[in-house]
């Protein structure tokens, strides 16, 4: 009965989203106030019928039901309480349900924590809301019931593919879905203001905290991804430019560009067709996503699903959405005319630079990505589009991405002065040349490509504390000046500092570990020896290890240093005989300034064993690095002003209390 709930719940919840997504537009257009308050209630209740679902999916999941056709093709008995959990949504149908879950929240939200935003604005954003959840709650009822029975049950399940049965990848695809239809609501607001025909700074205001957080969520997803790919596929990289790689991190370089955007239109009240045009594109881009990894146009360890129909269901629905929103866009984009003028040389210059580069990015990456797609499609011929051509065409858009974003925040609004702020980084400068000259010295002058990314970062994490000093006056007033100073800028532009310090410490760590990789592979028998950039690793041999639904073949290496014992490494193969498969768990000893990597594959005892060992220097800063801009977002998320329906509290006198003003 449980099971059959949960499905009538998500019956349910399709009436209340087709509900939630007419009655508020009508009542918008008509100026009906009870038709638009249908939206929020709708919401609010579409939201607590699809987490009913949900609890029910994995109510039968942690129960093994294996009358319900999802669990048993994705569960079984022996799998580890985690692992039966987070294989709710490590398939296909349960995927769909926690998508649809999160843009459910993503509603409840709007409804509840909008309550200062115009009627009408809220009634058509939440309408949006509403229509999206309709199309994917439709899609999954008619193409991918995760509630389907199956009789007579099977005695057990069939299991999890054994890639996913691991932490990294289990809370990887919550953290990405919530950036991923996070950015519905900008998509939303973007398409009510169309409707409306008005886009101000107040509506720049709305926006940014969704996005904010959207894009905090999807950092942290792809984080994990990258984290995941490195420790567990067992190849010692951490990004390959895998297409389903490129599907998030497309919405992620477009979502950047619409924060900055924002900010633009937010400040100067400029660019507000172009930020239109950015929140409907990244939320579609968000779509294709969705399309690529469930259509079978992509083989790929992250794709779920290769049924064609479904991936047509999808493509039906993000050619609806974002065709309908891009002629919505180009019948109202030419009557939004910007209110602010500036030089190109100022704050918004170097906004609007930082938007054409970030552009320039996502539309290079789209192309490498969908090009052989394309070609496939038309049956004219295979091309492979890998890490070299990504390597040459998008590290060159970033290198002035990273200049500009040390000299931007240093600019004045309107107009600035390009000479006296250098003058002012002149410190950012010979740091900047210091790191490069001093990189060269000691990797030699075949390194002049990595000297010149280690510089930038050491230019970008050097210009985020000297625009910090300015601001406080650092040592050009008293201490207790400057304290109090630090005290008062506001906390959206210390998220933006360390947010920035967060991306410098990433291009170190991915220069680093990309320069300067040693790699080992041999066939090794035990008691043999190998140096690995000054390491001593010795070869133990192999034993056998028994896990909950798991045989491994464990290696052991001894690993020393001058004599010394540093640690023992004990990579493994491991078998898992329900789905007959295997999987590598590479073992890593890492000192935050470097890892050692080893890896062990197939042998025996005689032969020998077939092993990888790595050394990747600063590695862990890359993920470090990652987690650090997403503080940097929280941090400018917990401004009070970039919070919606929150006012400044006043104590002079009591009366009702007046917005923040604009940072």
């Amino acid at each position: 009965m449980i099971v059959e709930a949960g499905h009538f719940a998500l019956v349910l919840a399709l009436v209340l989203a087709l509900a939630q997504g007419t009655f508020p537009l009508i009542g918008a257009a008509t100026g009906r106030s009870d038709f638009m308050a249908v939206g929020r209630h709708a919401a609010l209740g579409q939201f607590t019928l699809i987490a009913i679902s949900f609890a029910a999916l994995t109510y039968a999941y942690v129960t093994s039901d294996f009358s319900v056709a999802n669990v048993v093709q994705n569960s079984h008995t022996a799998k580890p309480l985690l692992y039966k959990i987070t294989g709710v949504w490590a398939n296909h149908e349960g995927s769909m349900l926690l998508w649809i879950l999160i843009l459910g929240a993503f509603g409840a939200m709007v409804a509840f924590f909008g309550a200062n935003l115009p009627a009408s604005l809220r009634a058509r954003v939440l309408a949006v809301q509403g229509l999206i959840g309709f199309g994917f709650i439709l899609f999954i009822l008619f193409t991918s019931n995760p509630f389907d029975r199956i009789w007579p049950p099977p005695p057990d399940g069939r299991g999890l593919n054994p890639l996913l049965q691991d932490p990294g990848l289990a809370f990887h695809p919550p953290f990405l879905y919530f950036g991923y239809v996070g950015f519905s609501v900008a998509f939303a607001f973007a398409v009510a203001a169309l409707i409306e025909g008005r886009v101000d700074p107040a509506w720049a205001r709305w926006v940014r905290p969704w996005t904010l957080a959207a894009w905090c969520s999807l950092t942290l997803g792809i984080a994990l991804g990258s984290w995941w790919a490195y420790y567990e596929l067992g190849w010692g990289g951490f990004w390959f430019w895998d297409p389903v790689e490129n599907a998030s991190f497309l919405p992620w370089l477009s979502g950047t560009a619409l924060l900055h955007s924002a900010i633009v239109v937010e400040k100067r009240d400029a660019l507000k067709s172009w930020t239109v045009l950015l929140a409907v594109l990244t939320f579609s881009l968000s779509l294709m996503g969705t399309f690529l990894v469930r259509s079978g146009v992509l083989t790929s360890v992250h794709a779920f699903a290769t049924d064609p129909a479904r991936g047509v269901f999808i493509l039906a629905l993000l050619v609806i959405a974002s065709g309908g929103s891009l002629l919505l866009y180009a019948v109202r984009a030419p009557s939004m005319q910007g209110g602010g003028l500036f030089a190109p040389i100022s704050r918004e210059g170097s906004l609007v630079l930082n938007n054409l580069l970030l552009a320039t990015a996502t539309a290079t990456v789209f192309l490498g990505t969908l090009y052989p797609l394309f070609l496939d499609v038309l049956d004219a011929g295979k091309v492979s589009v890998g890490p070299p051509f990504f390597n040459m065409t998008f590290v060159p858009l970033m290198v002035p991405v990273i200049v500009a974003m040390g000299i931007g925040p240093m600019l004045a609004w309107k107009r600035g002065d390009l000479p006296g702020v250098l003058s002012r980084l002149w410190l950012a400068l010979a740091l900047a040349a210091a790191i490069g000259i001093g990189t060269l010295i000691a990797m030699g002058v075949q390194s002049v490509l990595a000297a010149l990314a280690m510089a930038l970062a050491g230019w970008l994490m050097a210009s985020v504390l000297v625009e910090w000093a300015e601001r406080v006056k650092l040592f050009r007033a008293p201490l207790q000046e400057s304290w109090r100073r630090a005290r008062h800028i506001p906390r959206s532009s210390y998220g933006m500092s360390v947010a920035h310090a967060g991306l410098a410490v990433i291009v170190a760590g991915i220069t680093a570990s990309s320069a300067w990789q040693t790699e080992v592979i041999r066939q090794m028998r035990a008691g043999d020896t190998v140096e690995v950039a000054g390491y001593s690793m010795q070869f133990e041999g192999v034993r056998e290890q028994r896990g909950p639904n798991y045989i491994s073949r464990q290696g052991e290496f001894l690993v020393t240093r001058n004599g010394s014992v540093v640690t023992t490494l004990t990579p493994e193969r491991r078998a898992y005989p329900i789905e007959g498969d295997t999987t590598t768990e590479a073992a890593i000893h890492t000192t935050w300034l470097a890892d050692l990597y080893a890896v062990i594959g197939d042998g025996n005892a005689e032969a020998g064993w077939s092993v990888r060992l790595y050394h990747n220097p600063l590695v862990p800063w890359i993920w470090v690095g990652a987690v650090i801009m997403v503080l940097g977002g929280l941090v400018s998320l917990s401004d009070r002003r970039h919070r919606v329906g929150v006012p400044e509290r006043r104590r002079a006198r009591p009366g009702p209390a007046m917005p923040a003003p604009a940072e």
